[in-house]
């Protein structure tokens, strides 16, 4: 039951994470489109984002999670929420969705599907903002699981990367994958390649703390959490029930 049901919650994150970054890439795209104001555009892109993300974790969260993001994925795997094969498939998944998203939303605005961005962003204040917004989200997503609220995970969840957007230095990637995606497109939405490897370095030092601060403040308690308290097809295969 278990291999059967592994390629649909693969399908799930990786349209997920192509979702995501169409949505991050091509708001930023259109934004600049419209306006000449960098403060417009921040709030744009910022809106289409958490309302698409939003969106994407109530309608695929009951088949894979939702996690879109190999941060979150990393910790599950390490809270052993998700064994060690399925979750290096769900972040191939979630890169190659990236990447399939960023051409999508390139293509939309007649731009070539892939184009090195040149915006670089490696500064100690974004990567610290980086640290900060990914801590944040695990903590969100850890104290959803653990109070057992995962109902309010497509809520929550975006209005922290929300929030994160104006507050951090780094207007939040919070997401590797996403950051991957990013790379390629040289567009207000855009990170220079050379940015990458830093802020996805910081994206998981920042998803250390936040699982610890989950592990602190939520201890687990009786039975293993399913990611967002949703539905999980993992823990209904192997017969485990909350």
């Amino acid at each position: 039951m278990i291999a059967s049901d592994l390629p649909r919650r693969i399908a799930a994150e990786l349209i997920g994470a192509g979702l995501l970054v169409a949505a991050v890439v091509g708001s930023g795209i259109m934004a600049t489109q419209l306006t000449g104001d960098v403060g417009l555009e921040l709030l744009i892109n910022a809106l289409a984002t958490t309302t698409a993300l939003g969106v994407l974790i109530w309608t695929l969260g009951p088949i894979s999670g939702a996690h879109f993001n190999p941060a979150v994925t990393l910790v599950a795997a390490v809270r052993k929420e998700v064994r060690v094969g399925e979750s290096v498939c769900y972040v191939l998944a979630q890169c190659v969705g990236a990447m399939l998203g960023v051409a999508l939303a390139n293509i939309m605005f007649e731009l070539p599907a892939w184009q090195a961005a040149e915006r670089s962003r490696v500064s100690f204040g974004a990567l610290l903002g980086e640290v900060v917004a990914t801590a944040g989200l695990l903590w969100v997503i850890g104290a959803l699981t653990r109070s057992r609220h995962g109902h309010l995970g497509p809520v929550l969840v975006p209005a922290w990367i929300g929030a994160a957007y104006f507050f951090t230095a780094s207007t939040s990637f919070a997401n590797p994958a996403v950051t991957l995606g990013r790379g390629f497109s040289d567009s207000f939405a855009g990170i220079a390649p050379s940015s990458i490897g830093p802020f996805v370095l910081a994206q998981f030092v920042g998803a250390g703390i936040g699982a610890l601060l989950t592990e602190y403040f939520h201890p687990r308690r009786g039975t293993r959490p399913e990611p967002l308290d949703l539905p999980d097809p993992i823990h209904e295969a192997r017969g485990e029930h909350s």
